[in-house]
């Protein structure tokens, strides 16, 4: 294997729990291996374009959120097409909702593999729900020192063989199936994808932010109470408006929102995987 002589922090994170995560990690290994990171956050459409190509002297961090217990849709041709290594060494990040990764992280790994990256470490780390009051503090301090140690765990690893981490040994591995089903406070599968938010003109000030930093680039910059493209629920309009005018109001989203924070109260568990 060659000498790493590069560290790529790669992102996918609209409302900024990946980012932390994959830039965490980054640090530590940058810490261990005395080389600079180089953040790469493709999550705006600009960066939706341009292919990148990393070469076995890179050691390439990268991170997408997990949605529906898998990478979200509209972002996995972004990940398939976008980024191609040379046996480039990779660690596959997912983050989650305190519910579960379900086939995010295997399917994450599956698709660097085809991309021509080595795999060599991969963890799912729990991070407060995009949208459901669960979550709330993760990763905490526990989280950090796994962290940490799984970060020692790939350095040691880079340092010997580094050899790829088969997709077997990821939990949860089962063949890939459908997306999770979201379901209601009454237990039946509900269907929100034509949910849009909503916006109210009493409390907005046409700052623009949420058209800024929509992801998909489906908010009317010129009315921004307007929607007419795609929304992928990331919240990234909320989370990023300053005045809180922003807000999803269909009530099968709002069921599902309540039905998680009924049964997924409980802290999950992060997991990293190396062997």
């Amino acid at each position: 294997m060659q000498p790493i002589k590069n560290i790529k922090a790669v992102f996918f994170s609209p409302t900024g729990n990946t980012k932390r995560v994959v830039e965490r990690l980054a640090a530590l290994l940058s810490q261990k291996l005395n080389l600079p990171v180089e953040s790469d956050d493709f999550t705006l459409p600009a960066a939706h374009v341009d292919a990148r190509t990393y070469s076995s002297e890179d050691l390439v961090i990268f991170g997408v959120p997990t949605y529906a217990g898998r990478i979200p849709n509209k972002v996995l041709p972004f990940v398939q097409n976008l980024f191609k290594g040379k046996r480039t060494p990779a660690v596959a990040v997912v983050t989650f909702g305190n519910r579960s990764f379900d086939n995010s992280l295997s399917e994450l790994h599956m698709e660097l593999e085809k991309n021509n990256f080595s795999v060599i470490g991969a963890g799912a780390v729990v991070c407060k729900h995009a949208f459901a009051e669960v979550g709330i503090g993760r990763p905490d301090d526990a989280d950090e020192k796994r962290i940490a140690a799984f970060a020692d765990t790939v350095f040691e690893k880079l340092q010997k063989s580094a050899l790829p981490l088969s997709n077997a040994s990821i939990k949860r591995n089962e063949a890939l199936t459908a997306y999770y089903v979201p379901l209601g406070t009454d237990g039946k599968p509900v269907n929100f994808l034509k949910a849009k938010p909503v916006t109210d003109k009493a409390k907005c000030d046409n700052c623009g932010v949420c058209a800024t930093v929509c992801p998909m680039g489906s908010i009317d910059k010129n009315d921004v109470s307007l929607v007419p493209g795609i929304c992928i629920k990331c919240q990234a309009c909320i989370v990023h408006c300053h005045t809180k005018a922003k807000s999803f109001d269909d009530p099968l989203f709002l069921s599902h929102k309540a039905m998680l924070e009924q049964n997924y109260t409980r802290p999950a568990a992060s997991e990293f995987f190396t062997e």
